[in-house]
Order: structure tokens, then sequence, then C-alpha cells
């Protein structure tokens, strides 16, 4: 009876044991569990502040994205060339041709007399080369320059550009350039079907231009740099020269027109005028931008900016359409007639339609720019016809913004 006794307090001993055991772990698990609500919540508005932030700084736009420094540009070259190699889709050299003369002169040069019957081979072609010299290009550095046939060959596929001195704006040789061309179009043509893919008188040639003369400018020593922007704006002016103003503590940059911001070089950046460009241009502004409508009437694209407003105006567009339809029907005799002939008779089928389901539709003033498409797609028109209403709108007064014509 002891040990019955015993066992059953030890049993009720264990099973207190182990209830107490359960709410620990339940205590702990509470704990655990609201730790981890505390951390993913800590974690979710960090995340969610990040987002925030990404997005309030993607808004805006560095500075080196909106503006160019005054002489830091490139300058375009030009030069006049040979191309040989061709197979048979040259200039055609004929008397007087300046491919021909320009063929002569070449030739002379190396000491080689050539005769005019000797010259009508089709493997040559006069070319146009240019080339952009970056800013601050030193010699010895190469650049890209692009060909492209002057004469009337068919093909430059498969050319070599012959040595070709590139010339500035002052007349001056800059690079010069050679080497083989690619073409990325090409002609095909037989007696009855010509097969002609890209622009196969137009190349390119990698790194084909050397550059032997320098352009003189630089930056150590300027007292004052201009900023010019590439789309002029009042206000976009004005918060570039603020956020410079914020980033060096003083009064060293002011806005002088739409166009261009004065920056006076500050004391600590006298000697390191490349320093201060690199830290003003990572500087972040939100540009402000003109309402603008951009019409290209030949592909009948149309382009709208976010600030596109309307006023009050009702909008009707019909159009009338007119198919004529030729249907030729042939009228003979009867089977086994002794008289008659056949003859062919014309049946002409006019259809009109003026369109008059269109209805008219009125936009409320200060409508956005999603508003105003959707307004004028409920007209069920295309885009050539919102050419003409958009227009026509502006014309009336009630389209606020710049209609640009391309």
């Amino acid at each position: 009876m002891n040990s019955g006794i015993g066992m059953k307090f030890a049993y009720k001993n264990k099973n207190k044991q182990f209830r107490g055991m359960d709410t620990k772990m339940a205590k702990t698990g509470n704990k655990i569990m609201n730790y981890s609500l505390r951390t993913l919540f800590a974690a979710a508005m960090t995340a969610f502040m990040v987002v925030f932030t990404a997005t309030s700084t993607d808004a805006a736009s560095r500075i080196k994205d909106i503006i160019e420094f005054e002489g830091v540009r490139e300058n375009m070259l030009v030069g006049y060339g040979l191309v040989v190699g061709l197979n048979n889709t040259g200039d055609t050299l004929k008397d007087g041709h300046f491919t021909k003369q320009s063929l002569q002169s070449m030739l002379n040069r190396m000491g080689v007399k050539p005769t005019n019957d000797g010259l009508d081979s089709k493997n040559v072609a006069a070319v146009m080369v240019t080339a952009s010299l970056p800013a601050f290009a030193r010699q010895g550095a190469r650049v890209d320059v692009t060909v492209s046939a002057l004469g009337d060959s068919k093909s430059l596929l498969g050319g070599t550009l012959l040595v070709t001195p590139l010339l500035g704006a002052d007349g001056e040789v800059y690079a010069v350039a050679q080497g083989q061309l690619a073409v990325g179009g090409f002609a095909a043509e037989g007696n009855a079907e010509t097969v002609v893919k890209g622009v196969p008188t137009s190349g390119r040639i990698a790194n084909g231009a050397i550059v032997e003369r320098e352009v003189s400018f630089t930056l150590t020593g300027m007292t004052n740099v201009k900023l010019n922007l590439r789309n002029p704006d009042f206000t976009t002016a004005r918060r570039i020269a603020q956020a410079i103003n914020a980033f060096l503590g003083t009064n060293a940059a002011r806005p002088s027109d739409l166009t261009t911001v004065q920056l006076r070089v500050p004391a600590s950046y006298t000697e390191n005028v490349v320093g201060l460009l690199t830290d003003i241009e990572q500087l972040r502004v939100e540009p402000d931008q003109l309402a603008r409508v951009i019409i290209d009437e030949q592909s009948g694209v149309i382009v709208m900016g976010e600030n596109v407003r309307i006023s009050t105006v009702a909008i009707a567009q019909g159009s009338l359409t007119i198919r004529i339809t030729e249907a030729a029907q042939v009228s003979q005799p009867g089977p086994f007639a002794e008289v008659g002939t056949t003859t062919t008779v014309d049946r002409t089928n006019v259809e009109v339609d003026e369109g008059e389901e269109r209805q008219l539709t009125v936009l409320n003033p200060g409508v956005t720019l999603q508003e105003l498409v959707n307004g004028l797609n409920a007209l069920g028109i295309g885009p050539r016809d919102m050419i003409t209403i958009l227009q026509a709108v502006k014309a009336s007064g009630a389209l606020q913004a710049q209609i640009q014509v391309m």
C-alpha cells in the first residue's frame, strides 16, 4: 500500500513537473514570439523607410545628367578619303569624276603614273569620314569613325579605308583614320530583282582613328565655371544653384539665365577644380519641365508631358468615308440564241459613312494627361486624327501646353 501511495504521489509530482515545464516553455515561446514580432516589425519599418527614401531620391536627377560644364565637350572631325577592295560595287570612274581624280592624285603621290584607260575598275569608292574627338583626348588615343559613301557606289562591304586625315573646324588635322570597314547592311541584285538590307553604303571602324593633336584646355587655375542646362528652364537653374550653395555653404552659384548657372570656385577648391566638379555633379535636384506636346505628323507619334492640362472643352470628331467598289459583270445571250453578243457591263457600288455614331465629348477643366488620353480614346479616334484634334484644341486656347511639330 505504501509503495502504491508512493508511486501515485511520485506520479502526481511528475505531472506537476511536466505542467511546470509546459508553462515555462509556453512563457519562453511567447517571449521568443514577441521578440520575433518586434524584430520583424522593425525590419519592415526599416524596409519601408528604405523604399520610401529610394522613391524620394529617384524622383530627383543628378546634376551631371542635366547639365554640361562649359568647355568640356566633344569636337567634330571630318575628312575625305578612298575605300578600296570592293567587290565591283564601287564608284563608276567616268572622265571628270571626283573619285577618278582622287585616285589619280593618290597614285601620283606614290610614284605611279596611271593612264585613263587603266582606271576603269569599280573597286574604289570616295567616302566621307566623320568622328567625334572626346574632351581631353590625348595623343595616341583611339576613337571610332563613321564612313559614308559619297559617290554612286552600291556597297562598302569588304572595303578598306586608306589613310585619311580628319580635320576640325579650324582646318587643322587632329586625327588620322584607316582600317577595315564593318558594314551592317548588304545588297544583292540579279537581272529581275534586287534585295537590300540595311544601309550598305555606310559603315564604321572601331578605334579606327588615332589622335594626333590635342585640344588645349585645362581646368586647373579656373576661377569661374559655367554650368549649361541641356533643357533650359529658370526653375531648374535656380534649384541647381540652391543645391550647390547648400553643399558648399556659400553663395558661390547663381543662375544668370534659364540656361546658365555661374559658379565661383571657392578658395578651398582653388587648386582642385576637378574635385569641385566631381562633388557637384553627384548632387541631386528635381528638374522642372515645360508642359509640351510633341507631334510627328509623318509617323503619327504623339508624346505628351506630365504637366499637360486642358480647360473645359467639347470635342466631336466625325469623318466622312466614301467607299467605291467596281465590279464588272458579263452579259451574254441565252443558250442557243442565234443573235446577240457577249458584253461586259460595269457595276459600281458607292457607300458613304458619315460617322453618325460619333458623339460630342466634354472634357472637364484641369484634367490630367491620363484623363485627356482616356477622353480622346473614348471617341474611338486614331493617332492621326488625334493630332488634328490637339491642334484644334490648342487653337481654341483650351490646351495649356506648347505644341511642337517635328
